[in-house]
């Protein structure tokens, strides 16, 4: 899923670079760098970073609105200076430049990025506890009892023979009471995934908040494009008239059409594409969710004990 994960990030940042490059080609080589930066930060989050999807976005458009300004709100010949850049970038969350937008982007992306990081967390910790019990130390009186329950029959000759089911059972059962006490807690994990991923299905799940977004930045940049006049006072009050440099400022450098190993075929219907995936998980967990409790079951019925009606070896002989 971590793969999954990041795929989805890679494809949803080129959906918001492509915006900038389709609409606003003139400040798209600026803008394209805090794309690059944003959807970084939203990955390093997803694997644990101390942040939060509030800082994320709040840094994301503090400092998309120099850019903004620069090539939207009051454009000219030249660039604005980049000690002017940083005074528009500190006063963004009071000049308020793209409205209610970053507030509602904080609200999707803490309802999707915290569950989703929750998920991937649980993941990890389920896979260490696989591996855990996948390499179990019998102790030696276990080691005997197997051995017993095994091999006995073979000093008799009687090398066919397999255990009788009862005494498979019991064997199995002493050798395994560790991992049985782990059925109660493996259940209670498959449960909690099966909510997170509940949590992380329509409006709030991760594709549909991430592939959404170059929507909402196209908004913001709207809404300041429409409140020019408006915000090109109130930055004169704070930085005073614009200070300017020989303009620099390239075209789209982003390459649309750049083959982004995996990102093709999640290219169409890509939302449907990573839920279908989640629910299959989903599904496959719950075909194991006794896999702890029945693991003896499963070991003396499929492989270790004797079939119904055929002799079998007690412990002592061979019976029927």
């Amino acid at each position: 899923f971590a793969e999954t994960f990041e795929v989805l990030i890679r494809l949803a940042e080129n959906y918001t670079s492509t915006l900038f490059c389709n609409a606003y080609r003139t400040m798209a080589a600026e803008a394209t760098v805090h794309v690059q930066e944003f959807f970084t930060d939203v990955g390093l989050f997803l694997l644990g970073t101390d942040a939060s999807p509030e800082e994320l976005v709040n840094r994301f458009f503090d400092t998309l609105f120099p850019v903004v300004y620069n090539h939207v709100i009051n454009p000219g010949p030249t660039d604005i200076s980049l000690e002017y850049a940083e005074c528009l970038r500190v006063s963004s969350r009071d000049i308020r430049p793209f409205g209610s937008i970053p507030k509602k982007a904080i609200g999707q992306m803490g309802r999707s990025l915290i569950p989703s990081r929750t998920f991937l967390q649980a993941l990890n910790l389920g896979i260490e506890v696989i591996n855990t019990t996948d390499h179990l130390h019998f102790s030696r009186a276990c080691s005997r009892a197997l051995l017993r329950m095994q091999y006995c029959p073979h000093c008799q000759g009687l090398t066919l023979s397999k255990p009788c089911m009862g005494y498979c059972l019991n064997t199995l059962r002493g050798c395994l009471a560790d991992i049985a006490e782990v059925d109660l807690h493996w259940r209670g994990f498959i449960h909690s995934l099966e909510q997170l991923s509940g949590a992380l299905s329509g409006a709030h799940s991760i594709e549909h908040v991430l592939l959404n977004f170059h929507s909402l930045v196209h908004d913001a940049v709207e809404q300041a494009r429409i409140k020019g006049p408006e915000l090109s006072e109130q930055v004169n009050k704070i930085c005073g008239p614009p200070v300017r440099k020989p303009k620099q400022s390239p075209g789209c450098s982003f390459d649309q059409n750049k083959d982004y190993q995996g990102l093709k075929m999640f290219s169409k219907d890509s939302e449907e594409t990573f839920a279908n995936r989640r629910k299959e998980f989903i599904s496959q967990l719950r075909l194991h969710r006794a896999f702890y409790g029945g693991l003896v079951d499963q070991l003396c019925g499929n492989e270790l004990a004797a079939a119904d009606g055929l002799p079998c070896w007690n412990g002592e002989d061979v019976v029927r």
